[in-house]
């Protein structure tokens, strides 16, 4: 344990500066659990990973909240339509091939990189929609849509929410990033609920990534906060980048 903690606290500290500002903290944590604890289950180590990922997650959303204004009649449909169906994609999980997911998400990746670069102001004000009764609706339906796919699958998640919330909300990437912060701590709670009862967290590792994790949350959330949107869209197309050369590995591999 004390060879690998080292280590696993770093990477849990990098995971969490980057996932507060624009998600993806599962690219770091995840591969440096597999490969600091090579013969401990899958499953085990997904549930150790959540533990730390929904404390830092907590902590970026509370700084979020202290400065940005978000309009809960939107983002509260979605972390809860999430919740539910994260749960239950976890539960699916094996009926769903991950060879089947990897091209989809690919082609979604790529999409998403191409849009934001072509829209140079995509992201860039803040002018959300009215909030009326369709507009929750969607919302609903979108934060389902992410969460069975985050139980399912999972990378690229916070992107994904990140670009909904802009395409769909008219919400600046600072604002956006914000609001999935909460959908994500929804999805997050949703996993653990699953790993928690089969005892599948290895709580002398949880703990200390939980407290690596919430430093690097308000790390991230500081920067957010400070760089502004054009910051966070920066960042952004950068995760989209690493994602994309990740999943095209896979593919193409």
């Amino acid at each position: 344990m004390s060879e690998s903690l080292p280590f696993l606290g770093l990477m849990a500290f990098m995971a969490g500066l980057i996932d507060a500002a624009v998600g993806g903290g599962g690219l770091i944590q995840i591969p440096a659990l597999f490969n600091a604890l090579p013969h401990v289950a899958p499953a085990t180590l997904f549930g150790t990973n959540k533990v730390a990922a929904v404390s830092g997650t907590l902590f970026a959303a509370r700084s979020y909240v202290r400065q940005v204004r978000l309009p809960w009649k939107l983002v509260l449909p979605a972390a809860l339509a999430a919740f539910a169906f994260s749960f239950v994609g976890a539960s699916v999980v094996s009926w769903i091939p991950k060879s089947v997911m990897r091209p989809l998400v690919l082609v979604l990746l790529l999409l998403m990189a191409v849009y934001t670069l072509w829209k140079k102001d995509f992201g860039a004000l803040h002018a959300p929609v009215s909030i009326g009764r369709r507009e929750r609706v969607l919302a609903t339906a979108l934060g389902g849509a992410i969460g069975f796919y985050d139980g399912v699958f999972g990378p690229g998640t916070g992107s994904f929410l990140i670009f909904l919330f802009i395409r769909c909300f008219a919400f600046d990437f600072l604002h956006a990033s914000a609001a999935a912060k909460f959908v994500n701590i929804a999805t997050n709670i949703a996993a653990l609920s699953y790993f928690l009862p089969q005892d599948q967290v290895l709580w002398h590792y949880a703990l200390p990534m939980a407290a690596c994790n919430v430093l690097g949350a308000i790390s991230g959330s500081w920067l957010a906060l400070r760089g502004g949107s054009q910051v966070v869209r920066v960042l952004f197309l950068v995760l989209l980048t690493v994602l994309i050369g990740r999943f095209a590995w896979e593919v193409l591999g």
